[in-house]
């Protein structure tokens, strides 16, 4: 006997509404209303940040921001969903960060700011649908709704491209994580019903439509390591080491991207095991990235599961940023009727599991998925079914935002 799973976090038709009339209270004046989504990743895991492929869909799941100009200088904000409130000066020197969730706001303000756009003053209200934490990128939703909320205050032309561009160097610079551009990219760029073919490199893009009949299910582990930053960066540097040492052999090679499993099968010998492994894991999960959309456009979804499998044993095995949580969420998805694949997604060390399930499926599988995780580990997982969404644009209320 099975019984429902722990509801996620469902997205609020009336968010928008609550977030205008709490700026109001709050602040005072008639705010604008803009939203991003989060994303997952179907497959393409820690290939980004190597010049690599991934196949993202941008969520149905936003962060919201209500958004006013002030007369001055000033960036006050406060979020719903932590129930605090910051504020800085955009004519700040060189700003530190504060190490905690206002250094997405303030670091991408100062960001835009060198890059040329003058800002203005605002008063802000964030909210969010998102579960923070969860691995489904709240951190670049935050970035990209207060961003094009404050440009637009700005008067300046809103780029995508750069907007994203700007929210990656938010992570790398202000914040200190080496990440890609995926999450940002798939924020800004979503399109209902498909995924995101992204090449990391040039942001070439070709979107792919996930089809009608199946559906992802994504399971939130509950826990998030300690150590996942610290990991994070340190697999970016090994990446980065395999490729100097691949380039004493390989010359013009740029990064990870650029070797094939045959060129780096040659070269193990030249390679400490560790990196060779890491090495291996981007290099075949290019290759499952770019066969993934393939097989996804052409309804192959059997071939698209068997891809996910590979993918989570590579990210386990090669690249070690799975856990024991993690794992057991793959192995028990594996094992329920209707499943074609499971994986987990997003930077690892806790987070989210995707499973790729069949559409009548869905709600038997992710009953049982819940009782089982939860009778293995005491956790209560949440659960949500992914669907693809559209990217960063203003909130309803006439702004022309459809919800």
């Amino acid at each position: 006997m099975t019984r429902p799973p722990k509801a996620g976090v469902e997205p609020r038709p009336e968010i928008a509404t609550e977030l205008r009339d709490a700026f109001i209270s709050t602040w005072g004046g008639e705010p604008l209303i803009f939203r991003a989504p989060g994303r997952v990743n179907l497959i393409g895991e820690h290939t980004d940040y190597n010049d690599g492929f991934v196949l993202p869909i941008a969520l149905q799941y936003s962060t919201w921001v209500a958004i006013a100009r002030r007369d001055d200088r000033r960036v006050r904000f406060r979020s719903q969903t932590v129930q605090k409130t910051a504020e800085f000066d955009l004519d700040e020197v060189d700003p530190l960060p504060r190490h905690d969730w206002t250094d997405y706001v303030r670091g991408l303000a100062w960001v835009l700011e060198a890059a040329g756009n003058h800002l203005v003053g605002a008063d802000m209200l964030i909210d969010s649908e998102i579960p923070i934490g969860s691995g489904l990128s709240s951190s670049a939703a935050i970035e990209m709704a207060t961003g094009y909320g404050m440009l637009t205050l700005a008067g300046a032309a809103i780029d995508l491209d750069a907007l994203a561009t700007a929210g990656q160097r938010t992570e790398n610079v202000f914040i200190g994580v080496r990440s890609g551009i995926m999450d940002e990219y798939a924020s800004c760029h979503g399109v209902a019903g498909h995924a995101i073919l992204l090449d990391c490199r040039d942001l070439a893009t070709r979107l792919v439509p996930v089809g009608t009949d199946t559906r992802f299910v994504v399971a939130n582990s509950m826990v998030r390591h300690a150590h996942t930053a610290s990991e994070y960066n340190t697999r970016r540097d090994e990446c980065e080491t395999g490729v100097v040492t691949l380039a004493s052999v390989l010359p013009g090679i740029r990064a990870l991207r650029d070797v094939s499993l045959a060129e780096l099968e040659a070269s193990e010998t030249l390679l400490d095991p560790v990196i060779f492994r890491r090495c291996r894991h981007v290099v075949t999960e290019n290759a499952r990235a770019l066969r993934a959309a393939d097989v996804l456009e052409a309804g192959d979804q059997a071939g698209f599961g068997a891809l996910m499998v590979q993918s989570h044993e590579s990210l386990r095995d090669d690249y070690e940023v799975s856990c024991a949580e993690l794992d057991l969420l793959v192995e028990t998805a594996l094992g329920i009727d209707g499943a074609l694949g499971a994986r987990m997604t997003g930077g690892g060390f806790g987070g989210c599991a995707i499973s790729l399930v069949r559409q009548d499926a869905v709600e038997r599988f992710s009953a049982i998925l819940a009782e089982k995780y939860e009778h293995s580990t005491g956790i209560a997982p949440t659960m949500i079914v992914a669907e693809a969404g559209p990217g960063v644009g203003p909130g309803p209320d006439g702004l022309g935002f459809d919800r």
